[in-house]
């Protein structure tokens, strides 16, 4: 009957289980695609190096404050660190893993994801609030330095002995 032969069909098994070389390639575009993070989503959990991080989760928590404090710095370094690392290994599967279409969708939008993470993670503001003090007051005594010298006509002096 008609309905067995549309059944043959629907059971019948994709030529090329295998991702094909212009899909990888496609795969890798979207990847590496400027912009490919925007409207993404951080991924709910990820698994990074055999454990289970609840990823958005994370990112939100630190996201929330203005600054990573102190406690929190070598936290957050060793994350990005460890999901650079990730983004790697998957991405090195794409290009070269023996994978299925449907595994290189998953993992491209994987990598999606833990970019978007990373871009949050990377725009925090400063991290060492001291550090970033002592900048501050260097650059403001450089400035008032360079005002006295104007206001008392040293720099001119200097100028006219340099041969200017």
């Amino acid at each position: 009957m008609w309905w067995s032969k549309r059944r043959a069909f629907l059971l019948f098994r994709h030529p090329y289980p295998n991702v094909q070389e212009y899909e990888r390639k496609q795969l890798l575009e979207r990847v590496e695609r400027e912009g490919a993070t925007v409207g993404a989503d951080i991924p709910e959990t990820i698994t990074v190096q055999g454990e289970e991080i609840d990823l958005r989760t994370f990112v939100f928590e630190i996201k929330r404050r203005e600054t990573v404090p102190s406690g929190e710095r070598e936290r957050v370094e060793q994350a990005k660190k460890n999901l650079r690392r990730e983004r790697l290994e998957r991405l090195e599967q794409i290009e070269e893993g023996n994978i299925t279409r449907e595994k290189g969708e998953d993992l491209a939008k994987s990598i999606i994801g833990i970019d978007r993470a990373l871009n949050a993670l990377e725009s925090l503001g400063p991290t060492d609030l001291e550090r970033e003090q002592k900048i501050q007051q260097a650059q403001d005594r450089k400035r008032w330095m360079s005002f006295l010298k104007k206001a008392l006509g040293q720099e001119d002096d200097q100028a006219t002995r340099r041969g200017r």
